[in-house]
């Protein structure tokens, strides 16, 4: 192995920021980084077993806990005994928190950490650790508390995104654009573990870019916590549209670019004119859309009523018809009925989801919607049962409707799989190649004219154009 281990859980922002967190600590092979997810319950469990199964695999390795739950909890991971640090969603972008312990001359005990806002420095002394952590974990101790750096997010002012030198074996990069979110909705911790909304200055990301092509990318996804609130905070009122059209304008050698989750409230005009009219602009928008009823959404503090949703992606279709809509849906919020939870599912329909993904509602300590009158556990797993099922069956059948297409397709894996620019999941027939090796014609990484033969495991199965 070279370089240290990424285990990656959650959104395409940590896929990023893992890839950042690699270059930091390059050479390091017996470095373990856990990148962990807060935004249900069974996220935070997955990250444990991660640790667990990790110290099982490589008993000698050092491992560091990172991302949303170890912000949010630092001294719960800090407990476990095969954490050797707790990394702060601010602290990762710094090399120094990864790096392996070195003696200092005089005695003084070893650190790890280079000084930042959660330490202090006496005149003439060494440095003294003073963790600072969030919620209430704040100020208090506890097993492993001497592994924890980190620090109040809910006051960073920095827009500094990771600058990964690659990403490893992917065929498509990430770029973060944006980090943080001024909203609150009632049912998500998320704004705890980010801290409020910041935005990366247009001339970075469009920098980075060029670096990505110039290293061989050809597909690009901007990618941030609440991207289309991007640009009120620099200079000017930029905008997400107005970014996305810089990028095209100044990136001509890009390809494809693709846009993570979007709040369709927040798609304004020119965003709405790319999105509908760009051809390198990839026809597929995920949508945090969260459910169907109005009642529901106005409980989850959402901005956004059930009519606007369905009036976007039908302005959206009407523009452009092969767009793919995708969408984030909870099933059994607090207080929700029957006939809401039955809403939510005719949403499906009514905008057109064929890329739905559904979350079983998970309370979250702190947050309003957990002090709500609760479901029971059978009731809401049998809604998001109900839901997903309904959307599985939308899923095949667009896929089907998708046999005799031609579609410009990603290769991102050596048995030939990829997506189609709508997103749909596609597998070259005869395979690909290793990145930069070329058999049939094509090899990872590359961008195939495919047409598709038939549907195979819930995957599109074509031939090369």
């Amino acid at each position: 192995m070279s370089g240290p281990e990424l285990i990656t859980l959650g959104c395409r922002l940590n896929a990023a920021e893992s890839e950042g967190m690699r270059g930091l600590a390059a050479g390091q092979d017996d470095l373990v980084i856990v990148n962990s997810c807060a935004v249900t319950a069974e996220a935070v469990r997955q990250a444990r077993k991660a640790i667990r199964a990790a110290a099982k695999r490589r008993p000698g390795a050092r491992i560091v806990v990172t991302g949303c739950a170890a912000q949010i909890d630092p001294a719960m991971f800090a407990a476990m005994p095969e954490v050797s640090a707790v990394v702060g969603n601010r602290e990762k972008r710094e090399a120094s928190f990864f790096t392996r312990p070195r003696p200092l001359v005089g005695g003084t005990p070893p650190s790890p950490f280079a000084l930042t806002e959660v330490e202090v420095r006496a005149p003439s002394a060494a440095p003294v650790a003073r963790p600072s952590t969030l919620l209430r974990t704040n100020g208090g101790g506890g097993p492993g508390v001497e592994k924890i750096r980190v620090s109040d997010i809910l006051s960073a002012a920095d827009t500094a995104p990771h600058l990964a030198a690659g990403f490893g074996t992917r065929a498509r990069a990430f770029v973060e654009v944006q980090t943080g979110c001024d909203h609150r909705c009632t049912f998500c911790i998320i704004p705890y573990a980010r801290g409020p909304s910041r935005s990366v200055p247009a001339g970075g990301v469009i920098e980075r870019i060029r670096a990505l092509v110039d290293d061989g990318y050809k597909e690009v996804v901007l990618t941030g916590v609440d991207t289309t609130s991007y640009g009120p905070d620099l200079p000017g009122r930029q905008t997400l549209g107005a970014l996305v059209e810089r990028v095209l304008t100044l990136v001509p050698e890009l390809p494809r670019l693709r846009l993570s989750s979007l709040d369709s409230i927040e798609i304004d005009d020119r965003l709405f004119e790319l999105l509908t009219q760009e051809p390198r602009l990839q026809p597929h928008l995920h949508l945090s859309l969260q459910a169907g009823d109005d009642m529901v959404l106005k409980r989850m503090r959402r901005r956004h009523t059930r009519a606007q949703s369905v009036a976007m992606v039908e302005r959206l279709k009407r523009a452009r018809p092969d767009i793919a809509i995708g969408a984030d849906l909870i099933a059994g919020f607090p207080t929700e009925t029957e006939a809401q939870a039955l809403n939510t599912l005719a949403l499906l329909d009514d905008c057109d989801i064929v890329l739905g993904h559904i979350f079983p509602y998970s309370p979250r300590d702190g947050t309003p919607a957990a002090r709500m009158p609760q479901h029971d556990l059978a009731t809401i797993r049998a809604r998001a049962a109900r839901l997903r099922d309904a959307a599985d069956a939308r899923r095949a059948a667009w896929l089907d409707t998708l046999v005799g297409t031609e579609q410009s397709v990603l290769v991102e894996r050596l048995d030939g799989r990829g997506h189609a620019g709508n997103y749909a999941p596609i597998r070259l027939a005869s395979g690909a190649a290793p990145w930069g090796a070329i058999t049939n014609g094509i090899r990872r990484g590359d961008i195939a004219r495919m047409r598709v033969t038939h549907v195979a495991d819930d995957v599109l199965v074509g031939d090369l154009v």
